[in-house]
């Protein structure tokens, strides 16, 4: 099931190529706030007031559901005591997909973008944001794939990123979250994108090493301005370091 929710359309007019994006890194910061800002966002980009925007950002524990609420909180595995003794909290996303986790870790990014004149094709926004995923991890020497029939980027049976997305008029919210180094137990308590038969991985357990989120988003950065033709303002994006190793288990 593809994680959007609006109507699919093709169109063949000129690409504005070029056009300014504005970043902005929010830190960690609630669901409820981070939803708040996302309505805001898309209405002056609606009404021409702000440039496109990609916000990039990470939630305390929190589990979102998609448009289908009702098959979204069937996945949800842990009792509502676990949930709260584990300080996890529930929202409606008003997105597309199913039940997912957000948490400290994982890089969430809510492009604010509009999507006109050339890009209005819903399953190419999503290849695209999947292929800005693609080419973040090759950059820290991490091969992921596209699984026919899926949404996201996987390696092998395990997902790394996960895509759900709003569009409306043609200005997208919502977006896309990449596993940099969550902790990675909270998923149990879900069946993740209500897929049962599949897990989840993030850079730091494929890599076995500490990754930097900042350097994650430099990199995420420049590879979304690459795929949407955008502008960003020079030395925004810095080289890949080595990684330092984890260290070992007790």
């Amino acid at each position: 099931m593809l994680g959007t929710s609006s109507r699919n359309l093709d169109t063949s007019r000129p690409s504005r190529a070029g056009r300014i994006l504005e970043t902005r890194r929010l830190g960690l910061i609630a669901y409820d706030e981070a939803l708040k800002l996302q309505r805001s966002f898309v209405e002056a980009r609606r009404e021409g007031r702000v440039a496109d925007r990609l916000l990039l950002l990470q939630h305390p524990h929190v589990l979102t559901f998609g448009v289908n609420t009702g098959s979204s909180r069937a996945h949800v595995l842990a009792s509502p005591a676990r949930l709260v003794a584990s300080g996890v909290t529930l929202h409606e996303a008003g997105r597309g997909g199913d039940v997912t986790y957000h948490g400290p870790g994982q890089l969430v990014g809510y492009p604010i973008i509009d999507l006109k004149p050339d890009r209005r094709d819903v399953h190419r926004y999503v290849r695209d944001l999947e292929e800005v995923m693609l080419r973040t991890a090759a950059s820290f020497g991490v091969t992921a794939t596209r699984v026919k029939g899926l949404t996201g980027v996987w390696c092998g049976d395990e997902k790394l990123g996960a895509v759900g997305v709003r569009i409306s008029r043609w200005i997208t919210s919502h977006g896309f979250a990449l596993n940099v180094d969550p902790d990675l137990g909270y998923f149990d308590m879900i069946v993740p994108c209500g897929i049962p038969d599949r897990g989840v991985t993030s850079l730091a357990r494929l890599l076995r090493c500490n990754v930097d989120m900042q350097e994650v988003e430099d990199v995420l950065i420049g590879h979304f301005a690459e795929v949407f033709s955008r502008q960003l303002l020079p030395g925004r994006v810095k080289p890949v370091s080595s990684c330092s190793p984890l260290p070992p288990k007790k």
